[in-house]
């Protein structure tokens, strides 16, 4: 494919490409705080820009995302402490008390997921069989993965499996259409929703009584942890976070060399073997990203976990999106542009995919007679993340954003995981 990517570089410096990300994500997220600009980021959301914009430097010849070395720092060093101090906070119990339906729903919204992208693939082969590709390079399965990473986690668990499925820059530059066009035409409805969620809890027989006890309880949990942070504070989860990298790494580099060493004695014996599907165990970095996830699991059953009421979580965002602007910086805009007949098949597949989503939610809400609260939430709480997920839940009610990051945060726990095995079945698919 024929780059149109400016040959002379201006910014060549990685110092100075840092220093220009970070003032980008600076100006984004200033300007979104802004009324002025209100109406802009209703329509265009923090996200899309954080991509888009060094998209656009990369496209212009600013700077160039295929020499720089921050991505790399980035996916290894932030990508990982992102993760750890994004569980530190995650409270299973507090989760299970949400009560079963919540959970229900979050799960149903990570199952219609993973059972969406493979169906969806094999529906759109019909029309256009390149959409398989088998073991090739650039074969769609390894590309739609991050789109599964994305929806059932968030941006940290698409980057991981960017890395994992071997995903090319160019192809994922096209995901990205998908998870953010396709994510953003769902997330109107979730917020209409929200303003009719009586006429919809009535249409699904719901009893809404226990989003009360919801917004006593977050709120009582909120304000028993939150404090200005101290020096001291951002120090401690400046070492939770890179001392658990640290421990990651090294655990990381003798995992993968283990499986790699014993599915090769398997392959031997038997080279149709299934573990022949099972290829993510062999790689460093997928084994980087499941230590330190259960890691800050680990930790969120301490009294690290308080941690979070200084912003841990917080400083794992910023981490998360200078990840997602050294992303964006190896992508040409220009270049999606020219190749539009390349994606159109991508697109329908992700309509396909997050309408598999939908039917799945409303149908087992219908069945266990769910608010609309769980089916919302549960749904953001995969697309969106941590980033959307609140925003979906304050529509219903302010107090009750928190809820959305904390199954927000389960997305994180369980993203990559669920997406590993949304990877295979669409492999296997291609197969």
């Amino acid at each position: 494919m024929l780059s149109l990517h400016v040959m002379n570089t201006l910014i060549t410096n990685d110092a100075v490409v840092l220093g220009l990300l970070m003032a980008t994500l600076a100006l984004v997220f200033y300007s979104s705080s802004l009324p002025r600009f209100a109406s802009f980021f209703k329509v265009i959301p923090s996200l899309l820009l954080c991509y888009f914009l060094p998209a656009v430097f990369n496209s212009m010849g600013l700077i160039d995302g295929e020499t720089s070395n921050l991505y790399f720092v980035a996916s290894r060093y932030l990508l990982p402490a992102s993760l750890i101090l994004l569980c530190l906070s995650i409270d299973l119990k507090g989760i299970w008390n949400l009560g079963p339906k919540a959970l229900i729903m979050f799960f149903t919204a990570t199952i219609g997921i993973i059972i969406g992208g493979p169906l969806a693939l094999w529906l759109v082969s019909f029309i256009e069989p390149s959409v398989l590709g088998g073991d090739s390079p650039d074969a769609f399965w390894r590309g739609l993965s991050t789109v599964a990473g994305s929806w059932i986690g968030g941006g940290a668990n698409q980057a991981a499996l960017k890395e994992i499925s071997g995903t090319l820059d160019d192809q994922f530059s096209a995901m990205l259409i998908v998870d953010v066009f396709v994510a953003n035409l769902w997330m109107p409805f979730l917020l209409i929703g929200a303003g009719m969620s009586a006429l919809l809890d009535k249409k699904l027989k719901a009893d809404s009584s226990a989003i009360d006890a919801l917004k006593e309880k977050v709120e009582t949990f909120q304000l028993g942890i939150a404090r200005i942070p101290s020096f001291q504070d951002l120090m401690v989860i400046g070492g939770i976070g890179f001392g658990a990298v640290a421990l990651s790494h090294a655990l990381a580099d003798y995992l993968a060399p283990a499986f790699k060493s014993w599915f090769s004695s398997i392959k031997a014996g038997n080279p149709e073997s299934v573990v022949q599907y099972l290829s993510s165990l062999e790689q460093g970095f997928f084994w980087l990203v499941v230590v330190a996830t259960t890691i800050g699991i680990g930790l969120s059953f301490t009294k690290l976990r308080n941690y979070e009421g200084a912003g841990a979580s917080k400083v794992g965002s910023v981490f998360l999106y200078v990840l997602v602007a050294t992303i964006g910086m190896k992508m040409d805009v220009v270049e999606l542009y020219h190749n539009w007949d390349v994606y159109w098949s991508v697109i329908l597949i992700g309509l396909i995919w997050m309408l598999t989503h939908i039917i799945t939610l409303l149908l087992v809400a219908k069945a266990i007679k769910a608010p609309f609260f769980f089916v919302a939430v549960g749904s953001q709480a995969n697309i969106g993340g941590a980033a959307s997920a609140p925003i979906v839940a304050s529509a219903f009610s302010p107090a009750l954003a928190p809820v959305g990051v904390l199954l927000a945060v389960l997305g994180y726990a369980v993203g990559t995981v669920g997406a590993i095995v949304c990877m295979e079945l669409m492999h296997a698919i291609s197969m």
